[in-house]
């Protein structure tokens, strides 16, 4: 007799690793032939002090994408550190300025296709599965300039293109591709950073949004979902194993209390916040809600003939997303309001929160990865989450970040409970696993790594890599497939 037993452990074969973004680690923003980004246009900030844009690069400021932590020049090394602690996948981004420098060239730029053509020939020494995001947070600044970025559907070819390329190019060392990174970021309002698009009346800030219009987000995110949907179909025909992924900024969103309208808030901000991105790249079509919101907006998505069938055509194989905290939603007006990573919400009195005032909530993971794989069924990846917080170099040499290993051991934990309810997991890649220049502040006193690199907020430093106890950590982790978390 047969009986029905769950899953107990990571699966064989999980892919653990880590996860970055061009612009925030290679640097050599102007080596190679690259072209200026969107991000190279960003001035450092604080958790205090805001990021600024630039519309003109000015001398004396501070440009964290410019240097960065020069992996630019160091991948090997880097690589090799990856490879100590065992990766069996590395998520990177390739920069498109480095390939299109100003989006609508003729012709691709070759050394910048070289660069690559080294990064993942390291990666297959040390047999790390390469995946790669398409466009993480920037696009070359040209786009910009001249098409005011994804409003204007003609970057949707100037994207395909910059696919068509990379996808030839890599065919046969790159098998998992992510379209754009955090894509439903850009429903919440951060214009230029996601789209790459000119603010209105000159808009220099990095986080205000006044003045920014729906509509235009919107329309932005419907090119983002054509150019995503084209670009999987192009690339199953290049290379039928290719495995074309969506990546969703997760914003686990809890009831504050037991109200009705609280439970419908807070399920009103899951679907606009979480899967109106998703439905359309996983299902093929905008969902009921998203319609009813658009129409009650006086929002009019754009549609050209055909965008239906290309949006059907083009749904993704698996699902990935960043986690890194809950937040709890009110239809009260007067509850206090928490920010981070771009999101708001209402803190939880039942959790503890991070330096950075980032509630720490393990199972809120759990629930999120339940939440998506019931809706959708295809395979799932975790690839982003982690403390962000000041580490202290002891003096001899070591970086004591217990706290950081007590967040992650968390997570995991909730990941394989996760997985005995029958989600199927198959990687996960912790944020920033070198120290790297946060997205959100462009400051590098916020660390993520089990790495350590040394440089400061003001761009200081020798740059030299150290490894923290949580690499040693990180280490047993995965040798043990998760089974060795003390």
């Amino acid at each position: 007799m047969q009986t029905l037993k769950p899953n107990q452990a990571f699966p064989a074969g999980f892919l653990w690793g880590g996860a970055t973004a061009a612009n925030q680690l290679e640097g050599g923003y102007r080596e190679g032939d690259k072209g200026l980004s969107t991000a190279d246009m960003v001035t450092a900030g604080t958790h205090t002090i805001p990021r600024t844009i630039t519309l003109e690069l000015e001398e004396g400021a501070n440009y964290p994408s410019h240097e960065a932590i020069d992996y630019y020049h160091r991948f090997k090394e880097d690589i090799k550190l990856f490879a100590e602690m065992g990766f069996k996948v590395f998520r990177m981004s390739i920069a498109w300025s480095r390939i299109f420098p100003n989006g609508d060239d003729a012709e691709p730029n070759e050394e910048g296709l070289k660069f690559y053509d080294e990064v993942f020939a390291e990666l297959k020494k040390y047999n790390i599965e390469p995946l790669v995001t398409i466009s993480h947070y920037e696009a070359p600044y040209a786009l910009a300039q001249k098409y005011n970025g994804w409003s204007n559907r003609k970057v949707i070819d100037f994207y395909v293109r910059y696919c068509e390329v990379i996808f030839n190019r890599y065919k046969d060392v790159v098998k998992y591709w992510l379209t754009f990174n955090e894509i439903n970021i850009l429903s919440m309002k951060f214009g230029f950073f996601v789209a790459g698009a000119m603010m209105p009346n000159g808009n220099s800030s990095f986080t205000d949004i006044e003045g920014i219009e729906e509509q235009m987000l919107f329309q932005s995110l419907h090119h983002q979902f054509i150019a995503s949907a084209k670009a999987v179909k192009l690339g199953h025909e290049i290379n039928k194993d290719f495995k074309i992924g969506c990546m969703i900024a997760y914003m686990c969103s809890y009831p504050l209390t037991c109200a009705p309208q609280d439970v419908l808030l807070a399920q009103q901000k899951d679907n606009m916040s979480n899967f109106l991105c998703s439905d359309v790249q996983v299902r093929g079509a905008y969902p009921g809600f998203a319609i009813r919101y658009f129409h009650d907006n006086d929002i009019n998505i754009v549609m050209e003939p055909g965008d239906e069938e290309i949006l059907k055509s083009g749904c993704v194989d698996f699902y990935t997303f960043s986690y890194y905290y809950s937040a709890c939603v009110s239809a009260d007006p007067n509850q206090e309001m928490i920010s981070g990573n771009f999101a708001l919400g209402i803190n939880n009195p039942y959790l503890k929160a991070s330096e950075w005032g980032w509630p720490l909530d393990s199972t809120g993971l759990r629930w999120t990865l339940n939440n998506i794989y019931n809706r959708y069924q295809i395979p799932l990846m975790v690839v982003e989450n982690g403390l962000g917080a000041v580490d202290t170099v002891e003096p001899d040499g070591s970086i004591q970040d217990d706290y950081r290993i007590d967040y992650l051991r968390a997570h995991i934990k909730d990941m394989k409970e996760a997985i005995i309810d029958g989600v199927e997991l198959i990687g996960y890649t912790p944020w920033g696993c070198i120290d790297l220049v946060s997205a959100g502040t462009g400051e590098m006193k916020k660390r993520y790594g089990f790495i350590y690199v040394d440089k400061d907020n003001e761009g200081k430093g020798t740059l030299d890599r150290s490894p923290k106890k949580s690499f040693y950590w990180y280490k047993q982790v995965i040798e043990s497939n998760g089974e060795k978390l003390d």
